[in-house]
């Protein structure tokens, strides 16, 4: 990274290192962003978008109904611009499976990120978003993965930065701030985030999630947590009641936008551009989450229509309704949440397969896993018509 990289606009500074390289201080938020049309009419769009889907949840039988493969989406897709690969029925017979099934890196350190998530989300009710909610998720996602040996849970004592692999700090795309820099920096940023704010709350977690980024805090997993925190802060802004909205898909779908927009803002303050494609996100995402949320919710009635038609038992459209909570379940899982010997949770895991809502996944004949193709489906699609 060099000086001439960045125009007379960088919200920040360049500073050269006593180690001979330049790196990158961002200024403290909010920078001067000026409302223009455009930028109201695209704020308008995104939070339109983002009270249907909040409608939505209002209407859900259930409060935790669609949060659980909500977020497990989010785990596999977010995970996936970081270049961990993992599908979804890989992590679902992760979990479900518990010791008996095998335990690949990538599906490990998609499973982290999902109980990063919920131990962040957990926390909300007695800890705001702050540095040390940040190193709490941070320890959760880098617990015995790859990348276990840089300090889980800790900010950086040494410089990071980014660039092609094997590149040296004089030849990175970017540099973010030298470890005194980068605590004065994130000292700033948890002040901003307690702070009241006349910015609409959308473009200011725009520019959280920029300024974030920008300093870098951790040896690896900033990517992660940076989108964590979107979703965290979602919630604590009051946008959202439950955390049905995720932009992995939106970052993932534009990945080189995403990376090069970042970059813009640090090199020449190009903060409209971020925040409209943020916002342009925020839209996208919504109207997708809304589809979704009712092709399950269609889902769940027609499931509940046939097994009524069929006489069924309460036990068992139970037993369908926690599968749209999580749509795997094992004999051990599905005892347990019916409150029945496993000989009758075979019995009703038995129906749920002749009824072809559930489908055996791991081809074991010990630790088997079932998963519901139906609703693996509408998650997994990459749109929804």
């Amino acid at each position: 990274m060099q000086p001439t990289d960045f125009t007379e606009n960088k919200p920040g500074r360049v500073i050269k290192s006593p180690q001979d390289y330049w790196a990158f201080i961002p200024n403290p938020l909010p920078p001067s962003l000026p409302l223009t049309w455009d930028l109201v009419r695209q704020n308008s769009e995104a939070d339109r978008a983002l009270s249907e889907l909040g409608g939505v949840a209002r209407t859900l039988p259930n409060p935790h109904l669609l949060i659980g493969p909500f977020i497990r989406r989010e785990a596999v897709l977010s995970s996936m611009i970081e270049g961990t690969i993992a599908s979804l029925s890989d992590l679902l017979c992760f979990e479900a499976g518990g010791s008996g099934i095998p335990k690949p890196p990538d599906v490990r350190e998609v499973a982290n990120y999902v109980n990063a998530l919920e131990h962040g989300l957990a926390r909300l009710n007695e800890l705001p978003v702050s540095l040390r909610l940040m190193r709490e998720m941070h320890e959760r996602l880098m617990k015995g993965v790859r990348g276990e040996h840089m300090t889980p849970g800790e900010f950086r004592r040494s410089q990071n930065w980014i660039g092609a692999p094997r590149c040296s700090l004089n030849d990175a795309v970017f540099v973010p701030p030298p470890v005194v820099e980068m605590n004065e920096a994130l000292g700033e940023l948890e002040k901003y985030l307690h702070a009241p704010s006349d910015l609409p709350p959308l473009i200011r977690l725009a520019l959280i999630h920029y300024q974030f980024e920008a300093i870098h805090p951790f040896l690896d997993g900033n990517g992660r947590i940076g989108r964590l925190l979107i979703t965290l802060l979602l919630c604590v802004e009051g946008l959202l009641r439950q955390p049905l909205l995720y932009l992995s898909a939106y970052f993932e779908r534009y990945r080189q936008d995403y990376y090069d927009l970042l970059l813009a803002v640090s090199r020449a303050g190009r903060w409209q551009d971020w925040v409209m494609y943020f916002l342009r996100g925020v839209a996208e995402q919504s109207r997708d989450a809304v589809k979704r949320s009712n092709r399950l919710l269609d889902l769940r009635q027609e499931y509940r229509r046939k097994l009524q038609a069929a006489r069924s038992s309460a036990l068992l459209l139970h037993l369908v309704d926690e599968l749209f909570s999580y749509p795997a379940i094992t004999i051990s899982m599905a005892a347990k949440r019916l409150q029945v010997t496993p000989r009758a949770a075979q019995l009703n895991v038995d129906r749920l397969i002749d009824q072809d809502i559930l489908k055996e996944a791991t081809g074991r004949k010990r630790n088997r896993v079932f998963i519901a193709p139906g609703i693996m489906s509408v998650i997994e699609a990459q749109e929804i018509d």
